[in-house]
């Protein structure tokens, strides 16, 4: 399960962002550290082609794919010195695959904090740098010591000697020219700027119809919502939430356009099952193979992996069942070299 982790500053939306994502219902108010703990939600991820699939095959259940968010307190100016909360919880996002950055976009007298969201997106990678390059410092002279037993780790001081300079500099890593391998190499750190990021701009109702031009300010991934309408129509049923969400032009909603930018951003892909009992949505690294994908189902699927039999989602809902494309001869047999492709629907042979 991919895992996001939420940050922002005081009262840019984060809480209202995390209860629409969730559903959970973390508390909002218009102050200062309205979040004070560290809070661990999933977001299904809404998919229209598990749900045909799923109507075809006249599937008892129905599973999407899903997504772990972590709502920490909020970050400010000297956080990583000691200032706020925040600092206290930096180590909650450490495990997190990717950051979303909730900006603040919009201004109200009665909800006091920072309305500039590209102020608040140069304070809160600050702090990131600051707490990374410590990191970065520390472990590179622990590494140091120890590569006089284990000349193996010479690559890895050097990388963490590149990120203190990048670091040292101001820069986020995710902004830097490090190379894939430096990057490798940089896991054990689990360096917060060391992970995609993902921005999200909080904007006030007046602003939904800008959200696009706004969005685009920040970069082709970044999203733009009003984080409190979509948390108030992430309590509604999904018949009135859909309805809700076309009345206000706000679309499809909050949660499957975060998870598909997550996904783009961490190369994810989704492949799909289908049957009587289930059909599901599995979730895969891009440039996955047949067997590695069958480990994503079990991994006695991956070590027995014979065959697989694929057809794409599109194909399959027009042939109209799983049973008639077999006897169409529309199932294509890949072996252990094929590449899964998003949306391949896959029925996998294996013998352990």
């Amino acid at each position: 399960m991919e895992r996001l982790g939420l940050v922002g500053l005081p009262n840019a939306g984060k809480s209202a962002v995390f209860n629409a994502l969730t559903g959970m219902d973390v508390p909002v108010a218009p102050h200062p550290f309205s979040t004070t703990e560290t809070t661990v939600g999933i977001a299904r991820v809404p998919d229209p082609r598990v749900e045909r699939l799923a109507e075809m095959s006249h599937s008892k259940k129905v599973v999407h794919a899903t997504v772990e968010v972590t709502d920490i307190a909020a970050l400010v100016k000297g956080a990583n010195t000691g200032e706020g909360l925040g600092n206290r919880f930096l180590g909650s996002l450490r495990e997190a695959d990717a950051l979303v950055f909730v900006l603040r976009a919009f201004d109200d007298p009665n909800v006091p904090g920072e309305s500039d969201p590209t102020e608040a997106l140069a304070t809160l990678e600050l702090e990131l740098v600051m707490a990374d390059l410590e990191s970065v410092t520390s472990r590179r002279e622990r590494q140091r010591k120890a590569v006089k037993g284990d000349p193996a780790l010479a690559g890895e001081v050097a990388a963490l000697e590149r990120a203190e300079a990048v670091l040292g500099d101001g820069t986020p890593l995710y902004r830097s020219g490090l190379s894939d391998d430096d990057r490798r190499l940089l896991a054990p750190a689990f360096l917060l700027t060391n992970k995609p990021a993902l921005v999200v701009l909080n904007l006030g109702e007046d602003d939904v119809e800008r959200a696009t031009e706004l969005a685009a300010k920040f970069g082709d991934d970044a999203l733009a919502v009003c984080a409190q309408l979509e948390m108030e129509a992430s309590r509604l049923d999904p018949d009135e939430r859909a309805e809700l969400l076309e009345g206000l032009g706000l679309g499809e909603g909050v949660v499957p356009r975060v998870a598909a930018a997550a996904y783009h951003l961490l190369g994810r892909r989704t492949f799909l099952t289908t049957g009587e009992d289930e059909s599901r949505a599995w979730t895969f690294r891009a440039g996955a193979s047949a067997p590695e994908c069958a480990g994503v189902i079990h991994s006695d699927l991956q070590r027995g992996f014979i065959k697989a039999e694929v057809v794409g989602w599109e194909e399959l809902l027009e042939i109209g069942s799983w049973a008639k494309a077999k006897e169409a001869g529309r199932l294509r047999v890949e072996g252990k070299e094929y590449v899964v492709q998003d949306g391949d629907v896959l029925e996998i042979r294996f013998n352990v």
